[in-house]
């Protein structure tokens, strides 16, 4: 993937954003990061700057669940000239709760910043990509996307969103030059399940790194693929899904999250 314009990368502070820019601007990209968190980007970005020579690194401080934001952003970029080749929809939030016991405002701010944010700034970046017949889009989903999972109602219902809308999406662009691909993690060494309640599946397998992850994905958008499920244990494990029956996958999740004390004590305790 030769360097042609900014990739732009939400959720850039840390984790998963964090490692798409490292490693981009070893190759040589220049980079918009976006985060809601300036002091941590401003690290980073000193950070790329000073490792990285000849590349520019823009730190753009942004709540992508604010209505307008993704609209503001990129009037942002195109004011100051910044020609986005690359966009990588990174950013997101989950939760593992009973669905009952959330606060509507978490709830919403899974819908906002998951689907809401992801679907405007893909169209908004898609646009000028489609005009010049170039760029690409990765959009970050998860294997939880690929079954319902209780006690996550909300977190996996985002993530097979982001999976059905961009595996349609890669079909409508590369018809007009424009490759979109979504990701799908697992479990993975970053501050994720700090901000959304500690998961039992993080316990059961090595969590893969965020440099092992991206690495993946890089590899994978070169190869022109429409997904990539990261780490062979993710593989096996979407495979397994597919193949077993749908009810008995989310009772098992069910009976794995109320052992972990995530749902309601079973009946009798």
């Amino acid at each position: 993937m030769q360097p042609q314009g900014y990739a732009l990368i939400t959720g850039a502070s840390s984790g998963i954003g964090e490692e798409f820019a490292r490693q981009l601007a070893a190759q040589g990209w220049s980079l918009v990061l976006v985060a809601r968190s300036q002091d941590q980007l401003e690290k980073v970005r000193s950070e790329l700057m000073s490792a990285h020579m000849g590349i520019d690194v823009v730190a753009i401080p942004l709540d992508l669940t604010v209505p307008g934001a993704p609209a503001d952003l990129l009037q942002r970029t195109q004011a100051t000239h910044l020609d986005v080749e690359v966009l990588i929809n990174n950013a997101g939030v989950g939760a593992f709760s009973e669905f009952a016991s959330l606060d509507l405002g978490r709830i919403r701010q899974m819908l906002d910043l998951n689907i809401v944010a992801l679907v405007e700034l893909t169209h908004l970046y898609l646009q000028p990509m489609l005009q010049r017949r170039r760029g690409g889009i990765i959009n970050i989903a998860s294997v939880a996307g690929f079954a319902p999972l209780p006690y996550s109602t909300v977190y996996a219902a985002t993530k097979a969103f982001v999976k059905s809308f961009t595996e349609a999406l890669f079909e409508e662009a590369r018809q007009r030059g424009v490759h979109v691909m979504a990701v799908h993690p697992g479990t993975t060494e970053t501050n994720f399940f700090r901000v959304a309640g500690e998961s039992p599946f993080s316990h059961r397998a090595r969590m893969q790194t965020s440099v092992e992850v991206v690495r993946e994905s890089l590899r994978a958008f070169e190869g022109k693929k429409s997904a990539i499920v990261t780490g062979t244990s993710n593989r096996l494990l979407v495979v397994m899904m597919a193949l077993l029956p749908r009810r008995w996958v989310t009772s098992t999740v069910g009976r794995v999250m109320r052992r972990a004390n995530i749902g309601p004590p079973a009946k009798g305790q």
